[in-house]
This record gives C-alpha cells, structure tokens and sequence, in this order.
C-alpha cells in the first residue's frame, strides 16, 4: 500500500474516533452531571531520511531536514471537569456540588466510586441511595417520622420530626483528586479512582478547596450543543479530506499503471 494511503487511513480512524466521542457528548446532553469528553490525538512515528544539520558538504550543513510523517493516532480521551450550570428541582434530596469534589458511592463490592450526579432517591430502609440504588458514603439514614430534611452547604444533615423537633442525622463529605482527568469512567454516572487520579481527599463541603452543596438542585451536563456540532462538522469535513486524499492517491496510481 502507497504510504500516503496508510496516512490518510490513519486520518480516517482518528476522525472516526472523535466521531463517536462527540456523539457520546450529545447523547449525554441530559445526563445528571455529566463531563464532556475530548479525544486527543498526537502525531506517529517520522521517517527520518535526513537529520536537521546534517554535513552536505565540507563547510555546510542543512538547515533543515527530511521527515516523513506516518500519520495520526488516539492518545487519550479526556473529561473536561468544567462546572455544569445548576438546575432547580426543589427536591429535598437533590443535592449539587458548587465547586470542586464528588460524592462518593458504595459499590455491591464495597469500593468506592464517585458522582457528581446529586439526584438522590430513599430506599424502603430510608437510606440515601442513587437512582440504581447503590447507597451514599458514608451511609445517610432518613427516620420514618422525618416530616421534612435539610442539608446546609457544609453538608450536615438534618431532619424536622413529625412528633415535633429537629434532629441531626448525618455529615455529607466530599472526595477532591489533584487530578480529576484520571478518573475511569464506568457508567452509571459514576467514577473510578485510578493511579494517574491520585488518592481521594476526603473533607467536608465548603473546606479549603471543597465545593460547597446546594440543596434542590441537580448539576446538569457540561455538554455544550452548539459547540459540540462546530466540532461535529470539523469532524465531518476532515473525515470527507481524508477520503478524498485516498482517492486522489488511488487516481495516481490507476495513472501511473495505465501510462508506463
């Protein structure tokens, strides 16, 4: 196969990629906290035919060289941790993280995961669960005679008795990563600690550092529609100058065989 051929190729794949990548951006418009992802792409391997600098002649060197580019690879896919716009529900369990940190949720195996999604449910024992019914951590357990419940930006939980006064229940507490990027998504809303995420640190909302909560309202999706369908036909019209690359290649060829 013509090198060009294999570079355009690799063009096709790469664009293919962000295809999917922005289609699973707009698909998630709607979702509950959700992180746009970007693709990241970096260049392949050089031909080095001739190395910048090289002797030409007795007293001169090249001032540039020659380098043949093999195309273009997927790197990485990246979360963009942007803050979403908040969205008033006045659902008195609907929580959202103004700021930095993630609730954390546990897991059938008992690891932690973490969620920006703060649309909480109550189990039939009252405990705070999400909407698949994995439980908070650490546990929140509404009484059956809770008339009404509040939770502050610092995250305590309390609860107004039907038989009259106030109780507190609990403490919410958020979990911060120096580098939120390297979290593993694993769907669901939810996230995965990894080495490249670095360890949770775990405090309470409106610490140094820490978002602070917002009782009755939801984190929509960082997705941006108009933004993501520029990038959609940038996609598009690299995809068509790939293809086209290819057959202008292929009509090179067909020439160079009909006419020697």
């Amino acid at each position: 196969m013509d090198a060009s051929m294999w570079i355009a190729k690799t063009g096709l794949d790469a664009q293919q990629t962000r295809m999917a990548v922005i289609s699973n951006n707009l698909a998630n418009v709607n979702t509950t906290g959700f992180k746009r992802d970007r693709a990241t792409f970096e260049d392949m391997l050089y031909q080095n035919v001739r190395q910048p600098g090289a002797q030409v002649s007795a007293n001169a060197q090249a001032p540039t060289g020659l380098m043949l580019g093999t195309g273009v690879r997927l790197v990485a896919t990246e979360k963009t941790h942007v803050q979403g716009s908040l969205v008033q529900t006045k659902g008195a369990l609907d929580v959202a993280i103004q700021g930095d940190g993630f609730f954390q949720i546990t897991q059938a195996d008992n690891s932690i995961a973490y969620t920006r999604d703060g649309a909480f449910k109550k189990s039939a024992a009252g405990q705070l669960v999400t909407a698949t019914g994995q439980p908070l951590s650490p546990p929140i357990v509404i009484p059956q005679n809770a008339a009404s419940i509040t939770i502050s930006q610092d995250g305590i939980v309390s609860v107004e008795l039907a038989t009259g006064g106030a109780q507190q229940i609990g403490q919410l507490t958020i979990a911060r990563f120096n580098n939120p990027a390297g979290l593993q998504a694993i769907g669901q809303n939810l996230l995965r600690e990894t080495p490249a995420s670095g360890a949770p640190q775990i405090g309470n909302p409106g610490a140094v550092g820490a978002g602070t909560l917002a009782q009755g309202a939801v984190e929509a999706s960082n997705v941006n529609v108009v933004e993501e369908m520029v990038n959609m036909i940038e996609t598009q019209r690299a995809y068509e100058i790939n293809s086209k690359a290819i057959s202008a290649v292929d009509g090179m060829l067909k020439f160079l065989n009909n006419n020697l």
